[in-house]
């Protein structure tokens, strides 16, 4: 598979902006959350190579290390990732790195070099999705599992798309791009994934679509 090439950058000021309020925010479904974590801890080994694209503050890269050999998390945001190191060093989690950088432009992994590659809160924000899952099946070992937890906005009464627009207008949202569960699914099956799991993890808000799939052997 060729490498995806690299995509313009979004400016990460918004995310630098609120990354200390986002660390200390508690988690808005803590027992969807909790099965999401047991879901992905099915798939790790003692040796598993892992890395978290758009890990925020690295909490989620830090509650996966003890069951995986190397975790990895990548976000684009240098505020975001200056915490996430904080937390890393004051909890001595040695196997946990944090890189700043985006999934097109980053040297820090190989092709066919990552047992287990997860997205969460990560593809509505994305504008080239197709690119970004090429990519993310070119880093995983054939067999290797991507996980993905998605906030699907399309459908239903409200007007996302123009209320987000209202919201970045004004600085209060990034980015935004509305889609849909049965779209996203698609497009995970057309980027070449196999084994599209949906998983219901008893979340509160129905928009959020949890899925697990595998890059062919």
């Amino acid at each position: 598979m060729n490498a995806a090439s690299p995509r313009p950058r979004t400016d990460p000021s918004f995310w630098d902006k609120i990354a200390q309020k986002y660390s200390q925010k508690p988690v808005d479904d803590p027992e969807a959350f909790e099965r999401k974590i047991a879901i992905t801890k099915r798939l790790l080994r003692p040796d598993s190579r892992v890395l978290d694209v758009g890990c925020g503050t690295g909490s989620l890269a830090l509650i996966l290390g003890p069951d995986a050999g190397e975790v990895h998390g990548l976000d684009f945001s240098p505020e975001m990732v200056r915490i996430a190191t904080s937390k890393r060093d004051a909890q001595g989690a040695d196997n946990v790195h944090f890189h700043c950088g985006t999934i097109h432009e980053t040297e820090a992994f190989e092709p066919d070099s990552l047992d287990v590659l997860m997205a969460f809160s990560l593809l509505h924000l994305v504008p080239d999705r197709a690119a970004t899952l090429a990519r993310f099946r070119e880093l995983l070992v054939p067999g290797g599992h991507f996980v993905s937890s998605t906030v699907c906005l399309k459908g239903g009464l409200v007007p996302y798309s123009l209320l987000l627009g209202v919201m970045k207008l004004f600085g209060q949202a990034p980015p935004v791009w509305v889609v849909g569960h049965e779209q996203m699914v698609a497009e995970f099956e057309a980027a070449g994934f196999v084994d599209v799991q949906v998983h219901d993890v008893g979340s509160k808000n129905g928009q959020v679509l949890f899925v697990t799939a595998t890059n062919p052997a």
